[in-house]
């Protein structure tokens, strides 16, 4: 169950963290994997372990807050790999990164690179991927969003929640669009991870019934069920990968 042999799947924001356990996870079920990323050398570093371990893999980096490079990369990768499967969208501003600041301690400069990382990086990716699944008649996209996009939380991360709902609400609208050509989109709903800061670990980890962090692994074996054939019929939702928070 949940092969992906001969599947290529392009998963962004790749070179690190969450990605990079992703797109292992989907190497070993047997996809071929675009490892993307912005930074070229971290892409590289996760497919030569990719490689190491026995999977199949290339290297791409581009910025999926950039339309037109987005487009010439996705393109570029079709033609050389023949198609594009599955679409994880990834790419994002992680909770390591953040500066917790409530909203009004935040200057409206501030806030454009929530939406145009965790928003429109999908966005993007989407639109360029879109046209090839359709045409095939199948594919699969799975957009990593948190919790903090469907709850509240008081922890100074509001611009970051609203982007990721507002990717959620897109998304499920894109799955009643191309349902009919046999492409699936749905969301992971992430909980706190293991490069949140300490500040909300501390908070939230004590509530959970599992009592840990999440781990790259434990996003990847969700993908991994997204993308495969056996998830054909689940389209449009969003699956909390939480450890069991109760929200």
């Amino acid at each position: 169950m949940f092969d992906l042999s001969g599947r290529v799947a392009l998963v962004t924001g790749a070179g690190q963290g969450v990605g990079a356990g992703i797109a292992k996870t989907l190497a070993r079920r047997g996809a071929i994997v675009v490892v993307s990323d912005l930074y070229e050398e971290r892409a590289l570093a996760v497919a030569q372990e990719i490689q190491t371990a026995g999977g199949e893999t290339v290297a791409s980096a581009f910025d999926v807050t950039d339309p037109d490079a987005v487009r010439g990369e996705v393109h570029r990768l079709e033609r050389s790999l023949g198609r594009i499967d599955v679409l994880v969208n990834n790419a994002g501003i992680p909770a390591s990164g953040m500066q917790l600041r409530s909203f009004r301690d935040m200057d409206p400069s501030e806030w454009r690179r929530f939406v145009d990382l965790n928003l429109f990086g999908v966005l993007h990716c989407v639109h360029a991927a879109l046209g090839g699944m359709c045409a095939r008649g199948f594919g699969r996209i799975v957009t990593i969003s948190s919790e903090a996009g469907r709850v509240g939380m008081p922890f100074g991360v509001s611009l970051y929640g609203a982007a990721k709902a507002a990717a959620v609400g897109f998304t499920r609208h894109l799955a009643m669009e191309v349902g009919p050509s046999g492409v699936t989109a749905n969301c992971l709903s992430l909980g706190p991870m293991d490069n949140i800061p300490a500040p909300i670990a501390d908070a939230i980890v004590g509530q959970l019934p599992l009592r840990r962090v999440g781990k790259p692994e434990d996003v990847g074996a969700a993908v991994a069920y997204l993308a495969s054939d056996e998830a054909g019929w689940i389209t449009g939702q969003v699956l909390p990968v939480n450890g069991g928070a109760a929200t």
